[in-house]
């Protein structure tokens, strides 16, 4: 009974295309049937809807289709599962974006798609913009656990920009992936606040003036 009602909350909740295109491809793809993994897939899902305040312990017992002790042996309270959840996001969500851009056949086009691949998923349904921004923005401590994913997050991304700079032939590749990244979280940020899916395009044509193509 307790496997058939955890095959079912899996089957209703997990991130796939069918039920939230909050990102695409093969972001949305958990095939687990872990409890833990569930939880997680819950907790993410309904932070990235609507944040970390409003997700309390009862939403997510009710959604999840679990029961507190089963949260609480996983995870020792809920900051410690928002963390996890988090974690996880920010790897899955690597994991999609470097397989996309990396599609692009040449230093330069992969540069390109990092706007090209943004504006898909501008454009999917349940775009709610960055998790690690959102997030950051509900803590005040730049100490806190939270802060500390997001900034780890944003390091992780800066260096498969600068990854991409250096396979360019950049003269400077980190000063240079530095202002793509603030190119690619101003365009997120405009396309989460204005609804504007354009703004990917936009921040790709000053991508372009910075790499002189």
């Amino acid at each position: 009974m307790l496997a058939k009602t955890i095959y079912q909350a899996l089957q209703k909740y997990r991130l796939t295309k069918e039920n939230d295109h909050s990102t695409v491809s093969h972001m949305n793809e958990i095939t687990s049937n872990d409890t833990r993994d569930i939880i997680l897939d819950v907790t993410e899902k309904l932070i990235y809807k609507s944040g970390i305040a409003a997700t309390g312990m009862d939403l997510l017992v009710k959604t999840a289709g679990v029961s507190r002790k089963s949260i609480y042996r996983y995870f020792a309270n809920k900051d410690d599962l928002v963390v996890a959840a988090l974690q996880r996001r920010d790897q899955r969500w690597m994991h999609w974006y470097r397989t996309e851009v990396n599609q692009a056949q040449t230093p330069a086009a992969r540069l390109l798609n990092l706007f090209t691949v943004l504006q898909t998923w501008f454009a999917s349904e349940g775009f709610r913009g960055c998790a690690f921004i959102n997030t950051s923005g509900e803590t005040g401590d730049p100490q806190d656990p939270v802060r500390l994913v997001a900034k780890e997050h944003k390091q992780k991304l800066l260096d498969y920009v600068c990854e991409l700079c250096t396979e360019h032939g950049a003269e400077d590749p980190q000063m240079l992936a530095r202002q793509l990244l603030i190119l690619i979280d101003g365009a997120i940020t405009v396309a989460l606040v204005t609804g504007d899916h354009s703004a990917a395009d936009n921040a790709q044509c000053m991508a372009r003036k910075l790499l002189d193509l």
